[in-house]
């Protein structure tokens, strides 16, 4: 296969911190060629220097037989390199075509451009309505948006990272029907994953990166998912485990709760009802969108509901705010982790400050007890093996897998009666999954209530007893995880309410 793009001796150090070292590789025309690596192992540095974003300490790159030193992302574009990004940039407000237009040098008038976009998303398999606003679409249907304003710059190469973290499986299948579709035509396809079993089934080849080097390439449907993570991490990988366990009284307790999305693109929480017993995880399910950020706001405190009720051993905490809430032991973990669960351009240290001071004792008398502060932020570090130099580090200088393993390693530490996460190994790799899966695990097991938001179906079947979907801003009724069909969950996360739920309980 004639080579694409070819990676030589490509390095990159910031202070403290050497994200790429010698990397090389090569991709070749029509390849699907995945990128793997766990967290901070530098994939998002190297496909940011293959995207003009980050300049190269040294090495080369040669793109269809010339040198390619891309200066910014618009040259990186004008030679034929494309990247869909894990967080989509577009405006709620603005339609479809009027964000494409966004993302072009020189669009053209808005009609030519509205027919261009629905002749090329139709003929890839993406169907989009150029008028539709894009507050109005699903979180499948934004990332269309992004993928086509990809292609209509005709790329030779399409980095993609991430892609399939907020879709449904259905949504899956349409976009590798995509993916596949264009490598046959030619474009190459570099694509970041830490979903192996798609990778297996999706990929030609796998280059492996960790701590920064290249350390092994493979034919990925010839690996299994474990033995891609185990290239990935160079050790065996644990499996979470937890003690078969009756659970306990009920702890939380959530009837009929309603809240107003504050967002105008967002839903509505409309009569929420469940309970969760002390020592028990509810993984609540469903595609983005659908009240799970709403949800976590009404039962971490940040917004206080319309209606309805929220009890901690029977009594009602609905009108507290966070800070209240936090004092008794109601802890959260929100999905946005840099800008919502971290502030960016603040350090470690102080960050654990934010959520910690109360329940860790860091202030005193309007006094902040930085010692004790930096102590808790390094323990939080090296219990959940958050790849920094230290604690005076800022958070936006972490990859996201390790700044979620901190996110979620400080409210774990803290020792809640009830933890609320969205989320919690969104973008993070095999290993750091398993760890975070593990440690909610043994939060159950310690007595505490855990609800678990999630769009990842394998996690919440993995370690929730029960399991309920949210759908359009209302909750299902919770049914036992163990023994549900895949349809059963499709069809509750579609909306069905009203199926029977047997030995159920909230």
């Amino acid at each position: 296969m004639t080579a694409l793009l070819k990676v030589e001796g490509l390095a990159k150090a910031y202070p403290g911190v050497v994200a790429n070292d010698d990397v090389s590789f090569d991709i070749a025309e029509g390849e699907i060629h995945a990128l793997l690596g766990e967290n901070g192992a530098g994939k998002s540095t190297l496909v940011k220097m293959i995207y003009g974003l980050v300049r190269p300490d040294s090495g080369r790159m040669v793109l269809r037989g010339q040198p390619y030193t891309p200066a910014e992302p618009r040259a990186a574009r004008a030679a034929g390199v494309a990247m869909v990004f894990q967080h989509f940039s577009l405006f709620d407000a603005l339609n479809v075509a009027e964000n494409v237009a966004l993302g072009m040098e020189n669009p053209p008038p808005m009609g030519h451009l509205a027919e261009r976009i629905r002749a090329v998303s139709e003929a890839y398999g993406l169907p989009l309505s150029p008028e539709r606003l894009v507050g109005d679409l699903s979180a499948g249907e934004r990332q269309r948006v992004e993928i086509v304003r990809c292609l209509l710059q005709d790329p030779r190469l399409l980095i993609m990272d991430e892609p399939t973290s907020v879709l449904t499986p259905q949504e899956v299948e349409i976009l590798f029907a995509t993916l596949r579709t264009l490598a046959a035509e030619g474009t190459a396809i570099l694509y970041i994953s830490h979903k192996l079993e798609e990778i297996r089934r999706l990929c030609d080849r796998a280059t492996i990166l960790r701590r920064g080097r290249v350390v092994d390439s493979c034919n990925p449907r010839e690996k299994s998912a474990a033995q891609l993570a185990e290239m990935m991490v160079g050790a065996k990988l644990s499996v979470p485990r937890r003690a078969a366990s009756a659970p306990g009284e009920v702890m939380l307790e959530v009837a009929k709760l309603s809240l107003p999305s504050v967002n105008p693109f967002g839903t509505s929480l409309r009569g929420i009802s469940f309970i969760v017993h002390r020592g028990e995880i509810l993984g609540i399910g469903g595609v983005a969108g659908n009240g799970q950020d709403e949800l976590l706001s009404a039962l971490s405190g940040e917004a206080i509901a319309s209606a309805g009720t929220i009890r901690l051993f029977g009594q009602p905490i609905g009108a507290l705010g966070p800070g209240a809430r936090r004092r008794i032991a109601v802890l959260s973990a929100p999905e946005e982790r840099l800008g919502h669960a971290a502030a960016p351009d603040m350090s470690l240290t102080e960050n654990a400050l934010l959520t910690a001071a109360i329940r860790q004792g860091l202030a005193e008398r309007g006094f902040l007890k930085w010692p004790a502060a930096r102590a808790f932020a390094q323990k939080v570090i090296e219990t959940f093996d958050v790849r920094t130099p230290g604690p005076g580090n800022v958070a936006r200088s972490l990859s996201g897998g390790n700044l979620q393993k901190f996110v979620i390693g400080r409210e774990v530490l803290q020792k809640p009666e009830v933890l609320v996460v969205n989320q919690p190994t969104w973008g993070v790799d095999a290993a750091a999954a398993a760890s975070i899966r593990q440690a909610l695990l043994d939060l159950a097991e310690s007595g505490a209530a855990v609800v678990v938001i999630s769009q990842d179906l394998d996690e919440l079947m993995e370690i929730s007893d029960r399991f309920a979907a949210l759908n359009e801003g209302r909750l299902t009724p919770a049914r036992p995880s163990r023994g549900l069909t895949l349809e059963e969950i499709g069809l509750m996360m579609g909306g069905a309410h009203d199926m029977e739920v047997p030995h159920a309980v909230g």
